[in-house]
């Protein structure tokens, strides 16, 4: 039984919108607490995620984008906001669906079940830029065109998705790649990114994975490389 997280903070319409979805054979998982939405949406995992826009805290648009940061969770906006910018910015951030409410019961589950069809085995799929990872074989998906990524690189760009834009440091990678950040030798972790640096050019992807000086790395989208950096 497919399950649907519900981030809607009026009352009303949240046990509304959780009785049809029940009746329509769904489980519901209400989202009633809205400090930290995302990081309890990316816990839970639900297989799709019904979201308003004017919550307390977070807008949804930034719950959307961090979502989307991390993963493949299906996300159909259903919101009071009928402006065209407003749905353009829903789906720029990777919005699946856009919806206004009020909402006839039959459009809205209709919407659902072809957003669920869509995303049908994409659970371990994680969302970057233009591409995709399986995260059970590290196969990338980029661009009308897949290759099964070694153990090492699959790893690596794993981390990299994980970690939503933000700074990936050697430790990290470190952990990532043996489990330890003690007695590993720099040039081992040289050798793994500069193969997977190479895998990416090879496949045309529009991503690079840049030294931030000191620091780590960070994977940023071609053009997007003014960041203080260190050689590696």
């Amino acid at each position: 039984m497919k399950q649907i997280a519900i981030v809607e903070d009026e009352e009303m319409m949240r046990e509304e919108l959780g009785d049809m979805l029940r009746k329509a054979g769904y489980r519901i998982l209400e989202i009633r607490d809205f400090a930290g939405v995302a990081g309890q949406l990316l816990a839970q995992r639900p297989d799709l995620v019904l979201l308003d826009l004017n919550l307390p805290g977070e807008s949804g648009f930034q719950i959307c984008r961090h979502i989307k940061q991390k993963s493949a969770i299906p996300i159909l906006v259903l919101t009071s906001r009928d402006q065209m910018r407003d749905e353009l910015q829903a789906l720029g951030l990777g919005a699946d669906e856009f919806l206004t409410k009020p909402c006839r019961k039959e459009r809205l589950l209709a919407r659902i079940a072809n957003v669920l069809k869509r995303y049908e085995g994409r659970r371990n799929l994680l969302e970057g830029p233009g591409f995709l990872l399986d995260q059970q074989t590290y196969t990338l998906y980029t661009d009308n065109q897949s290759a099964v990524l070694p153990q090492n690189q699959g790893k690596m760009l794993e981390v990299f998705l994980k970690s939503g834009g933000e700074i990936v440091t050697k430790d990290n990678l470190c952990l990532a790649l043996w489990g330890t950040t003690e007695f590993i030798d720099e040039n081992a972790l040289q050798v793994n990114l500069t193969r997977l640096k190479k895998t990416m050019k090879n496949l045309m992807m529009h991503q690079k994975i840049m030294p931030v000086r000191g620091i780590g790395y960070r994977l940023v989208a071609e053009g997007d490389e003014e960041m203080p950096s260190e050689k590696g």
